[in-house]
């Protein structure tokens, strides 16, 4: 069984809990962070803890540790699980409050590490579908643990056979995916949005890797460009570049990974690894 860090606590996580009168339960007001380990050790951990830092303040939840606190109970939390490889989960929740509505400043800290997830691996090797999905998210640029909408969109594409759903906002203008990143290849351009994103981890360092062999533009994508791209790929924490090969009837390119994705991947997997 694995071993949970919740509120001053280390705990089971049978045993792992939170008072009801918890914001987090009541409203779905909380920041968290996901983040995933290589050779055992978290990657990216100072990252992820700035962009957490970042999203509590933009909702409003009080950060009283500060990031090297956290960063100390991330490791002894991961030193008390025996996982060959964890994901990690960061979450800071609103604390519980009188009116049910207001955060008082007494949010919680809760560390969370479980198996790493394995991704099918023809995801790899032939690509995914995504569909799209019209809708305007609030609050794009702060990783709240309210996944309401999320998790419908997510509902939606399954029942399409697809893996992921990709945001397109009332302007036309393709997003991000509900747990990705988008990004799109057009005349060996890399292309990704900019605007009305959450900047993942892994979407900047596909930017780092990718500037020293690609031209790189950062802008809005309309969705008939989208829909027109040579080749489309998505990335996230436990997803690392998943090629797209098909966006709801529209086949991308030839039907398979393209080539410059391919060789992103190739990159990211040399880079991760060493």
């Amino acid at each position: 069984m694995n071993i949970f860090y919740v509120d001053g606590k280390y705990a089971p996580s049978s045993e792992a809990t939170i008072p009801v009168t918890d914001l987090a339960l009541l409203r779905g007001l909380g920041a968290f962070e996901l983040l995933r380990t290589f050779g055992g050790n978290p990657f990216g951990l100072t990252e992820h803890l700035e962009r957490l830092k970042t999203s509590a303040e933009r909702i409003g939840v009080a950060l009283r540790w500060t990031l090297d606190d956290i960063a100390a109970i991330v490791m002894e939390t991961l030193s008390r699980n025996h996982e060959a490889e964890s994901n990690i989960r960061i979450i800071v929740t609103g604390g519980s409050s009188s009116d049910f509505m207001t955060p008082e400043g007494n949010s919680r800290l809760i560390v969370m590490v479980t198996p790493l997830p394995s991704q099918p691996e023809w995801w790899y090797s032939q690509g995914v579908a995504v569909i799209t999905l019209e809708t305007d998210r609030a609050m794009t640029r702060a990783k709240s643990i309210n996944y309401a909408q999320a998790s419908v969109a997510v509902t939606r594409a399954r029942e399409q056979h697809a893996v992921e759903a990709v945001y397109v906002d009332s302007t036309g203008m393709v997003r991000e995916g509900t747990t990705s990143n988008v990004f799109m290849f057009k005349n060996s351009t890399l292309v990704t949005p900019g605007e009305g994103v959450l900047k993942g981890i892994t979407r900047q360092m596909v930017l780092n890797l990718a500037s020293s062999r690609y031209a790189v533009m950062i802008r809005d994508i309309p969705l008939n460009d989208f829909l027109c791209a040579d080749e489309v790929f998505i990335t996230g924490t436990n997803k690392g570049i998943v090629p797209v090969v098909k966006i709801n009837e529209t086949v991308v390119g030839d039907g398979l990974p393209g080539p410059c994705t391919r060789s992103l991947m190739d990159m990211m997997e040399t880079h991760v690894h060493s």
